[in-house]
């Protein structure tokens, strides 16, 4: 796609999050047809020379590519392929790109009707940009389905994206972003956990909180070096800091818990984990990525992963946190490469 020549967009669903980016793609210069359940939303759209449609099968006539962003599964497909929906519309070789979050298996479900009619699906939900974030439109992008489409939708995903990640077949952006969710979610608890604690256990929670994120923890040691160092490659040596002493600090932590009277539900479960890893016989190796060799044998998977530069991976860490705004040192291209979920 040439920047004389740039591909219509259309977008359904100008809301809180379809609003931001619908304005951003607008902002790079795409030609735009959009459609909301409220004028007044796409107004703004319209007074910047988009062209207001009456239904999103109308979006997808006139657009080469079609966006959604709307709250639930159930939206998704009413809008693609319900009365009045994307299919009715979509001309051959035509795009239809959903960045809802959604189940992976409804696009999956869907795409069969789309091909049908010579046209393509990609799903590519969006999560929160890096910080600092300057613009609520601008987000990560994780997407699925053929390369090829990827390809050619790719420019327009640049318009909003800070991260575009190639995930792999349809439904493995949906697949990334639950998971991103989920672990966000559960990593938000122990946070709390831990603030409620000290905080009940008589340390200021202002100082909890910078002893948390100035740490390993807080710089996410575990994600940015340990995964790519031990997990990917199946090295779980050596080992400063054996499962044995984890547990034990653990259990020290949810006995104080006990003793002061503070709810740790995560905590109390992990511990559990760690039983059981010493119990597996896991007790004198490497503490922190026990619980992954118990997951991959419970999950029945391998997370061995090939072509991942760990030293490149690690400049994620921001060692001063006053200073490094971003949190992410400086990143010098991908740390995959391409076609191994690098774009």
């Amino acid at each position: 796609m040439s920047e004389d020549a740039k591909e219509t967009v259309g977008f359904i669903g100008l809301g809180n999050m379809g609003g931001p980016v619908a304005r951003l793609i607008q902002k790079a210069g795409f030609p735009m047809v959009v459609y909301d359940l409220r004028r007044e939303a796409m107004d703004p759209f319209v007074g910047h020379g988009a062209h207001a449609a009456g239904s999103p099968a109308e979006v997808a006539r006139t657009a080469d590519v079609t966006f959604t962003a709307v709250p639930m599964p159930r939206d998704v497909e009413a809008v693609a392929v319900g009365p009045q929906g994307i299919l009715e519309g979509i001309r051959e070789n035509g795009i239809y790109v959903d960045i809802s979050t959604s189940s992976p298996t409804l696009l999956q479900r869907l795409e069969p009707r789309f091909r049908e009619k010579g046209a393509w699906v990609l799903d590519a939900p969006v999560g929160a940009g890096q910080p600092p974030m300057a613009d609520p439109g601008i987000h990560e992008v994780m997407v699925g389905g053929p390369y090829a489409i990827f390809e050619r939708v790719k420019p327009v995903f640049a318009a909003y994206g800070d991260q575009i990640i190639y995930a792999g077949e349809l439904g493995s952006g949906a697949v990334c972003k639950l998971v991103h969710q989920m672990v966000g979610f559960c990593v938000t608890q122990a946070i709390a956990e831990g603030l409620t604690l000290g905080a009940k256990a008589g340390v200021a929670p202002v100082i909890v909180w910078e002893a948390i994120r100035r740490g390993l923890v807080g710089r996410m040691h575990f994600l940015h070096d340990s995964v790519p160092r031990t997990v990917f490659t199946g090295s779980y040596e050596p080992n400063s800091f054996p499962l044995t002493l984890l547990r034990k600090d653990i259990g020290l932590a949810t006995q104080l818990g006990r003793d002061v009277g503070v709810p740790l539900p995560v905590a109390n479960l992990v511990e559990q984990i760690a039983v059981a890893g010493i119990n597996r016989g896991l007790g004198g190796g490497a503490g922190y990525t026990a619980t992954f060799q118990l997951q991959e044998e419970a999950a029945g998977t391998s997370l061995r992963v090939d072509g991942v530069d760990p030293d490149r991976a690690a400049r994620y860490i921001g060692t001063y946190p006053d200073v490094e705004l971003s949190g992410n040192g400086e990143l010098v291209g991908p740390v995959l490469p391409a076609g191994k979920g690098g774009a």
